[in-house]
């Protein structure tokens, strides 16, 4: 059996986390020749397809899986062995971070975060998903370096870091025929409304208010995400409750106004989370250093 290298295991590990060889070579900072190599060694070390083409990716056989936890101990305990030494230029790296966030969050935050990027570090390459129920899981394998949202179900047995409050507004077109400088309660019950289902939003405080208060919405539409949002607004007499920070923007972008809202909703904590296993990597310290100076910087916590 061949003697194993270490850099067989990243490989390992980022296959494992991307189900894509190309994507693992690129954020190894390798060539795809390499990896395929390097994984291909590592099949005959084991003795085990390791990972399988389906229409998913690369999917890791049962064998995979069974030593994933014991590749992912052996590298985590390598890097806290050079933790100390360990740095992060983000003038000369050349790293691709992954962040889960939500559609919004990529409409408001993404572009002064590339934009910032192009400056300080032009080798840094951001890519992002969009959150849901396996996020957590994604950010204890380390296939995701943060999570950006509102996200109660992460803060426990995670670092989290509050970027900024958040608070919500009513959106209707500029012309809309009823709807004038200020919004009533009766007028917010008479109208038709569109509600958005977006995890990672806060948005379940505004339905458990409203249910909370016994108000009526009557909902003709139920929309899967907040891209289509300003235009549905400007075009029709419906009305929609978002994040301000959203509403902000659409307002720029569409004939649509903000109103605030006639009674009264709590505002949520917009958070930065990661877990435990990457706090001292030293890039994604850095990571977090940048989104916290550029989007007010909170006070950090650890796991609960």
């Amino acid at each position: 059996m061949a003697q194993l290298d270490l850099e067989w295991l990243l490989v390992f590990d980022e296959v494992y986390k991307t189900a894509n060889v190309s994507s693992a070579a690129e954020r190894l900072g390798i060539s795809q020749s390499a990896a395929s190599t390097a994984l291909a060694r590592l099949r005959t070390h084991f003795g085990d397809k390791l990972f399988v083409r389906t229409s998913r990716g690369m999917e890791p056989t049962p064998y995979a899986r069974q030593t994933q936890p014991l590749v992912l101990d052996i590298l985590d305990r390598l890097n806290r062995a050079k933790g100390g030494r360990a740095v992060f230029d983000p003038a000369t790296a050349e790293r691709s971070f992954r962040i889960c966030m939500t559609d919004i969050s990529e409409v408001v935050l993404l572009p002064g975060l590339l934009d910032h990027l192009r400056h300080v570090a032009p080798g840094v390459r951001i890519e992002t998903e969009i959150i849901s129920t396996e996020s957590g899981r994604r950010l204890e394998d380390g296939a995701v370096d943060l999570a950006v949202g509102f996200m109660p179900q992460l803060e426990a047995g995670f670092y989290q870091q509050t970027l900024f409050m958040q608070n919500f507004v009513c959106l209707a077109a500029r012309n809309h025929p009823r709807v004038g400088a200020r919004l009533t309660r009766k007028r917010f019950e008479a109208e038709a409304h569109a509600v958005v289902a977006s995890s990672g939003t806060g948005h379940a405080i505004v339905d458990k208010t409203i249910a909370r208060l016994g108000l009526r919405r009557h909902v003709v539409t139920r929309l899967s995400s907040f891209l289509s949002v300003a235009r549905i607004v400007a075009h029709t007499e419906l009305l929609v409750v978002v994040p301000r920070i959203l509403g902000q923007v659409l307002a720029t972008q569409e004939p649509v106004q903000l109103l605030e809202p006639p009674f009264e909703l709590p505002s949520y904590a917009v958070k930065q989370h990661w877990h435990e296993r990457f706090h001292a990597d030293a890039g994604n310290a850095w990571l977090r250093r940048t989104l916290a100076q550029l989007f007010n910087e909170g006070e950090a916590a650890g796991p609960a």
